[in-house]
């Protein structure tokens, strides 16, 4: 800074108040413009440390997670927030504690001595969470997660809308009994998609059969025992809770000499894209939008709200900065549009079943 003032012409308190951008001072335009010359000339960079003491807060983000940096699309949340940090001028602090408690009270402790702005906690799948302690002491946003607890922000993805996207894909190809396999594992996803998948039917006039709905292992192999049963169901079309048990849905129905889509079309969920993108046909699924999660995390924290600012229904239009789809916001948690992936695992349903639907 000595030097900076040197060439400038000024003193160093001159170049502190220029380089932070003091308002009230008394500098000139042109003594302004001479030490930001001299700023250019000279390479000067701030000390980004000591302002951090001096202000009480640095331009750190910090985020808190429990084992998503190891999950195999949900890594996606880290990019997000860290494309928003790095547009919004901030670094991010990454800390994975595989959900132990002592790590991430640890972890915590650190982004507090790096004075950080605030901290994202979030988790590898969408579920309630008890805040951790530790976190009322910096200002926090939960990604993928949420709490009971009234007030706390929140970002998570709209598990409802998802299913009635998915389900809808099926409907608008021709398809009218469309098979539902659920997980077995309670959560937000188990819910909320099962409620999308009935109010999809409901609004094509299509009758709810429980027997349609068929609980499941999220994995492969719980796709696979589900699929053996769908030829007797007479179904047309599947939905599947994830894109695991959509994998064994077409290991079965290929066992039972069925095809997709020509007589079964299936949908996923997640948009797994090792999975989906590369099964035989590409299987048509919903994204979970990990990636705009993270955005919308930051621009909380930050305070910048997920957009603009709402709409007179409601709906709050996504941020400038590839925030993504819309989201909704409701008591504190900022909802995310689960969007349609097509691909080519959906059709009409068979002629012959379209000749026998007719009066």
């Amino acid at each position: 800074m000595r030097e900076v003032a040197a060439l400038a012409g000024v003193s160093t308190a001159t170049v502190s108040h220029v380089i932070n951008d003091k308002q009230g001072v008394r500098i000139g335009p042109d003594a302004r413009r001479r030490v930001r010359e001299a700023v250019a000339e000279l390479g000067y960079r701030p000390n980004l440390s000591a302002a951090a003491l001096v202000k009480g807060e640095s331009r750190f983000i910090g985020l808190l997670a429990d084992s998503i940096a190891t999950t195999p699309f949900a890594g996606a949340v880290i990019r997000g927030a860290q494309d928003e940090a790095w547009r919004l001028g901030c670094s991010l602090l990454v800390a994975n504690t595989e959900d132990n408690a002592a790590a991430e009270a640890q972890a915590l402790e650190m982004m507090l001595d790096h004075q950080v702005q605030g901290v994202l906690y979030s988790t590898w799948y969408h579920r309630e969470v008890v805040v951790p302690a530790g976190l009322s002491s910096a200002d926090h946003v939960l990604v993928n997660c949420f709490s009971s607890t009234p007030g706390v922000r929140a970002v998570v993805p709209d598990e409802g809308g998802g299913g009635r996207t998915a389900t809808r894909i099926l409907l608008d190809a021709g398809h009218r009994r469309i098979a539902f396999l659920n997980t077995t594992t309670p959560s937000p996803a188990r819910t909320g998609r099962l409620a999308g998948y009935r109010e999809a039917l409901a609004d094509a006039g299509v009758a709810f059969d429980p027997a349609l709905v068929i609980d499941t292992s999220p994995e492969q192999e719980g796709g696979y025992a589900a699929g053996l049963d769908l030829p007797e169901l007479g179904v047309t079309g599947v939905f599947c809770h994830n894109d695991r048990v959509a994998m064994g849905v077409y290991d079965a129905l290929r066992d039972r000499g069925l095809r997709v889509p020509d007589d079964v079309s299936v949908v996923g969920f997640d948009n797994q894209e090792v999975i989906a993108a590369h099964l035989r046909p590409p299987l048509s699924t919903v994204a979970l939008p990990h990636y705009e999660l993270g955005v919308l995390g930051v621009r909380l924290l930050m305070g910048l709200g997920p957009a603009e600012g709402p709409d007179p229904s409601g709906d709050v239009r996504g941020a400038a900065s590839s925030a993504g789809p819309v989201a909704t916001d409701r008591d504190g948690i900022v909802s995310v549009i689960c969007p349609a992936v097509p691909r080519s695992s959906v059709a009409a349903p068979p002629a012959y079943v379209l000749a026998a639907a007719q009066p």
